[in-house]
């Protein structure tokens, strides 16, 4: 007769968190402000401005928006700040900035958000395959506030997981 196979990963204190399960549902746009700009490279601050107010921001409703400008011109910084004030009554989360920008500003918030007290003293491991676009920065937001709580940190699989930290106390 065979031998039971135990699963000692299964049945050990070992807890993984996995940041995919973290990643907000919502739409990520990029809105770029070009459009809005005289031959695409000039900002004229009366129609820059009357384009702000006549857009249909409520389009944006509960979305994750990164606002940019995708040609060489030179942006005043209030500009920017115009678009995010308009669009951010509407969206979930708005930055000026790229894609990755956005992502890292969600994760920073979420992560600072998160209650990890449940994993005191225990061993983690962070789960580093994804099919969604988790921000490398997200892992360091995470590693920063698991420290004082967890006993070890191994990023990978069980099975096959890499050593980052274990506690001195």
């Amino acid at each position: 007769m065979a031998e039971e196979i135990i699963n000692r990963v299964a049945n050990s204190k070992l807890k993984t968190i996995d940041l995919e399960e973290m990643y907000p549902k919502g739409e990520r746009i990029l809105f770029d402000i070009k459009d809005w700009l005289f031959e695409d490279l000039i900002l004229r601050e009366k129609e820059f401005r009357a384009a702000v107010k006549s857009h249909n921001w409520e389009q944006y409703q509960n979305q994750y928006i990164a606002i940019v400008c995708s040609t060489d011109a030179i942006i005043p910084s209030w500009a920017f700040m115009l678009v995010a004030s308009a669009v951010a009554v509407c969206a979930k989360k708005t930055v000026i900035g790229n894609l990755e920008t956005l992502e890292t500003a969600i994760f920073q918030e979420i992560i600072d958000q998160k209650d990890f007290s449940e994993y005191q003293n225990l061993p983690i491991i962070i789960k580093g395959c994804s099919e969604k676009p988790i921000p490398e920065s997200a892992y360091s937001f995470l590693i920063e506030k698991l420290l004082p709580v967890v006993s070890s940190i191994h990023f990978g699989e069980a099975c096959s997981s890499v050593p980052l930290y274990k506690s001195k106390k």
